[in-house]
């Protein structure tokens, strides 16, 4: 098997799972405020990254492997969640899915300026057409129009980007398990007190569904799926992976049918189809892979 191919399938795996984070974002701020839910995420992962680097007996990282990292915790730990949370408050997170397919172009775009990856005329034609029926079904579903939660998903978006490539690029040179494992674990801290701060007594008294769906973003969504998704960058390339990213708008919107109840299309499938062409095209790109 091609290590893209390869690369791909691993990272299907962490899509999957990160597919179902705005379904369980949603259902999570129904009871709890949205910076109890996106630093409170990030708590228990930052509590299961220690155990684990406990458990493997992992070394300190270097200072410049340390650098690197702070990217990471500023796109995926610290910035995506908050915004991404917040967006989850105003609107249906069908809605959400659709906006953030903008994501891969996003990763591509950062793995571009920032690990001198080259993609050819042809690769990048198969991303932005894929991109383009992303957004074309949201201009359809929004009837023209963006909101601020659509901004706020785009920000989200940029922030996840550069959390994305900056961790598939330091998968190259250590374990993705212990990329997220440190990212999570040395923003611990801030994400502690601020989720302590924002706690509220009364949160006690809510529904199982509710805390199993903060336990989902913590455990999942903020930890696990990322010992997938870093693998899957690192071995198939930035570029190439992110593309599989395409598809996580339409695991969403089944997630937000199966567990929300939110409407589910023949037009949902229709742009599904087109979304998954375009990475097959995308998949049979070259695309110049810088050496670590």
């Amino acid at each position: 098997m091609k290590s893209e191919t390869k690369g791909m399938l691993i990272g299907l795996v962490g899509i999957v799972i990160f597919g179902l984070t705005l379904p369980m974002s949603k259902l999570a701020v129904e009871v709890f405020s949205p910076e109890f839910v996106s630093f409170g995420r990030a708590t228990i992962a930052g509590i299961t990254g220690l155990i684990y680097i406990r458990w493997v007996k992992a070394p300190i990282p270097p200072w410049k492997i340390i650098k690197k990292m702070l990217l990471i915790i500023g796109g995926i730990v610290i910035g995506f969640p908050y915004l991404m949370t917040w967006a989850m408050a105003k609107g249906p997170s069908a809605h959400g899915g659709i906006i953030l397919g903008f994501m891969p172009i996003m990763t591509t775009v950062v793995g571009v300026l920032r690990f001198k990856e080259r993609p050819s005329k042809g690769f990048w034609l198969a991303s932005l057409m894929g991109t383009a029926f992303v957004l074309i079904y949201a201009l359809i579903q929004g009837s023209g129009q963006l909101s601020s939660m659509d901004f706020l998903l785009f920000s989200a978006a940029i922030f996840s980007a550069i959390g994305y490539a900056q961790g598939g690029d330091l998968s190259r040179e250590m374990s993705p398990k212990l990329v997220i494992s440190w990212a999570v674990a040395l923003s611990l801290p801030l994400n502690g007190l601020v989720s302590y701060l924002a706690f509220e007594p009364q949160y006690l008294q809510v529904g199982l569904i509710y805390w199993a769906s903060f336990l989902f973003l913590g455990f999942f969504s903020m930890y696990i799926g990322f010992f997938f998704w870093y693998a899957g960058l690192s071995i198939g390339g930035i570029s190439r992976v992110s593309q599989v990213q395409l598809l996580q708008p339409f695991i969403t919107l089944i997630f937000a049918y199966l567990f929300l109840s939110e409407k589910l299309t023949a037009m949902n499938f229709i742009f599904a189809g087109l979304v998954v062409l375009s990475i097959l095209v995308g998949k049979r790109m070259m695309v110049v892979r810088a050496h670590s």
